[in-house]
């Protein structure tokens, strides 16, 4: 079986014959896959752990999504696979507890803050959230850092869908693609459109370059000439806001 078949034909065969062999050659194939997902998610391995475990943590992810995608769906593997590689990394890093309790707690301040100030003047200001946190400028940074540290997601983490399978980021038809699916999602897609372009400007940069054109945080620190760490803070403010649009949005709805 050829690298270069399409993955519509990979599964095709696989659907008909899915033998060890043929799961076997699947697994291989996207191997790179769980190396980029990992590379993505740019995460600092607990003590006593590297970069090869957090691979072996994503491959579990990869073996999850082969024996549970369904090309009938109409949506590329790659697609129904990242959330479950990323999914499967992080539930070993809880089991290492790597936010700490009293991280935890600075975290449900941050959200809860973010929360009131977006309900009160409609956009999150650095200074309005630190006055409804109560805390002062060092210590709202350092909560920042937590979240973006926190913030290890793909747009289906913050969008609720109903079968949770599909990125928003990353919503692509394989050949076979299956039109009633593609329907099925518009008004999510549709949804989450809607609450993008009520972020500002740099904050909707930000996001696109992400999660749409793949970029680090470091190379869109680099487009924009400022910080890395800049560049984190605008993400993770961003983050904050859709989760609560979102949220207001489908209890309204």
């Amino acid at each position: 079986m050829s690298l270069e078949i399409s993955d519509a034909e990979i599964w095709g065969i696989y659907a008909n014959n899915p033998s060890a062999e043929y799961r076997e050659r699947i697994v291989k194939r996207y191997i790179p896959l769980v190396k980029y997902v990992v590379g993505k998610m740019n995460v600092p391995p607990p003590r006593g752990l590297g970069y090869d475990d957090l691979v072996s943590f994503g491959f579990f992810g990869l073996l999850d999504a082969v024996e549970k995608f369904d090309l009938s769906k109409g949506f590329a593997f790659t697609t129904f696979a990242t959330p479950r590689i990323r999914g499967a990394v992080l539930d070993e890093l809880r089991k290492f507890d790597w936010i700490s309790r009293t991280g935890r707690k600075k975290l449900q301040k941050f959200y809860n803050a973010t929360g009131k100030v977006l309900q009160d003047k409609g956009h999150i200001c650095d200074e309005s959230v630190m006055q409804e946190m109560g805390v002062d400028e060092k210590t709202y940074k350092e909560t920042l850092l937590l979240t973006s540290r926190n913030n290890i997601v793909s747009l289906n983490d913050i969008v609720p869908l109903e079968d949770g399978d599909v990125e928003m980021g990353e919503i692509v038809a394989d050949d076979k693609e299956d039109i009633a699916s593609q329907v099925e999602y518009q008004d999510e897609i549709d949804r989450v459109k809607t609450v993008l372009s009520q972020l500002p400007e740099r904050e909707i940069q930000v996001i696109s370059f992400y999660y749409y054109e793949d970029l680090t945080l470091k190379e869109i620190a680099q487009i924009f000439g400022i910080t890395e760490s800049r560049v984190s803070q605008i993400h993770t403010k961003a983050i904050a806001t859709l989760r609560h649009l979102l949220k207001s949005q489908t209890i309204t709805g």
